[in-house]
């Protein structure tokens, strides 16, 4: 019989090599997917590892794609180390980018570049709303934050096919789903020219410096952590359960509707129905890749961002599905699960050890009302 035994506390170098193991083991059973599906495994694993990166211009579409995975998974790491599963950041996402582009719907010619920070600030306050619905049901009628934020991710894909179908539909589209093109004022200042890196990048850097203060320097991050790792020992130091909910939620959303309004009002420009990407999910492995740590999920962010510039990759030149992309990322994660389980535990095989039977001394004998009581 096949059964898990805790070890001992693992050492340090064993928590943080973890996800590099994971890695290796996907890289490995990348080579043999790729030998399978009857492709070079050395040019398959160039697409994902080294195209990505050759050069100025890959770097440049590789910081786009890392930038909304690193800001949504700024803010589940607050909800993962309070003990709070947001499984619906892509539902906070799609909210935040369709209340932006309400916003830099608008504009027109004579609008100041002010609308900017408008909008950025509107995607924020829509991904906050969204996550609060979540957190009023947990925190009223004690629902599963869970299937309620899974949940509302479909419903805010409804919502978004209805506007682009419907009322925000550009009359000059030709009919296809989308808003008309959103005007340049608008447009989210880019770093350099030539590049699609805009100051999004810089904004989720600045919010990986926050987020290390407040999860180490502050009461308040101290408390949200105490409160995910030892919910009584939060009550017994008077910290509310109740508030790190609803600030956990509410960040988590924050940040989701953050990088919806810069995905939008930057690389895509418009409203389509090809908004909902995925990234509030790949987020999730991003987080935990990173281990929770601020400047760990930089790391997983890169090469998260580096799976989705493969899969793409490998669709037009190797000729694989683009859901190849969805492959590897979950081959990482299951990888890093299965480390992590078993460095936290010992395999063992054999049969099961019987219960010990209690100490004599505490079983009554019959008729024993003294021993009973």
């Amino acid at each position: 019989m096949l059964r898990l035994e805790p070890r001992p506390e693992p050492s340090r170098v064993w928590s943080l090599g973890s996800p590099l193991l994971a890695l290796l083991l996907t890289v490995v059973i990348g080579v043999l997917l790729f030998a399978a599906l009857g492709k070079d495994p050395v040019r398959g694993l160039q697409v994902f590892f080294w195209e990505p990166i050759k050069s100025g211009y890959a770097l440049g579409e590789l910081t786009v794609k890392a930038t909304p995975l690193l800001l949504i998974a700024l803010g589940l790491a607050v909800c993962f180390r309070s003990n709070v599963w947001n499984i619906g950041a892509e539902g906070q996402y799609i909210i935040g980018a369709i209340v932006a582009g309400g916003v830099a719907l608008l504009a027109d010619k004579d609008t100041s570049r002010w609308i900017v920070l408008a909008l950025l600030l509107a995607g924020t306050v829509g991904g906050m709303a969204w996550a609060s619905v979540t957190a009023l049901l947990r925190d009223r009628f004690n629902a599963n934050e869970i299937l309620v934020s899974l949940m509302l991710v479909y419903v805010a894909e409804q919502l978004l096919f209805y506007l682009v179908f419907g009322p925000w539909k550009d009359p000059g589209g030709y009919n296809f789903p989308q808003t008309r093109t959103f005007e340049a004022v608008t447009q989210v200042p880019r770093l350099m020219t030539g590049s699609r890196v805009s100051i999004g990048v810089l904004v989720a850097l600045a919010g990986v410096a926050a987020l290390w203060v407040f999860l180490f320097r502050t009461r308040a991050g101290f408390a949200q952590q105490v409160g995910g790792l030892a919910p009584a020992a939060a009550r017994y130091a008077g910290f509310s359960s109740r508030k790190a909910l609803w600030l956990a939620l509410l960040v988590s959303g924050g940040t989701a509707g953050l990088a919806g309004a810069l995905e939008v009002a930057g690389p895509l420009g418009q409203l389509t129905p090809h908004v909902p990407a995925g990234y509030g999910f790949a987020a999730i492995i991003v987080a935990f890749v990173g281990r929770l740590h601020p400047v760990g999920m930089v790391f997983s962010a890169i090469l998260m961002s580096m799976f989705y510039i493969g899969g793409e990759l490998a669709q037009s030149r190797l000729g694989l599905p683009k859901s190849l992309t969805g492959v590897f990322q979950g081959l990482l994660l299951f990888t890093l699960l299965a480390c992590d389980t078993l460095i936290a535990y010992r395999v063992r095989f054999g049969r099961s050890r019987p219960a010990s039977p209690a100490p004599a001394s505490v079983m009554p004998a019959p008729g024993d009302t003294k021993g009973a009581a």
